[in-house]
């Protein structure tokens, strides 16, 4: 069943669980269609590379790998502690996002 996202690009969270619980950072990519998403600095995997004519050498390459959107909270810009994300439409009718925490816009 697909979870329903509603981070974005650029957005700053918190991870709330799992192994790197507390950590801070901005989120690198979505995946919308598998819910996961990979934020900077988070989940950093070694990864083997082969030899290649850019690296003669090959050797391990450090990158995030995602994690679950369940497991992340975005900050709310005013009070910078985790809030869930809720709905609703600005001044033109638009949609937007707002902190449930303190009714901040996050859009803009």
């Amino acid at each position: 069943m697909p979870v329903r996202v509603r981070l974005k690009k650029g957005d700053t969270v918190r991870v709330i669980a799992g192994k790197n619980k507390g950590m801070e950072g901005t989120v690198l990519s979505v995946n919308r269609e598998n819910g996961r998403v990979a934020v900077e600095g988070v989940n950093i995997v070694k990864k083997a590379q082969r030899p290649t004519q850019q690296n003669p050498r090959g050797g391990f390459d450090e990158r995030e790998s995602p994690i679950h959107v369940s497991n992340v909270q975005i900050l709310d810009p005013q009070t910078n502690e985790p809030s869930r994300i809720g709905s609703g439409t600005d001044d033109e009718g638009r949609k937007i996002r707002v902190s449930v925490k303190s009714g901040v816009t996050l859009d803009g």
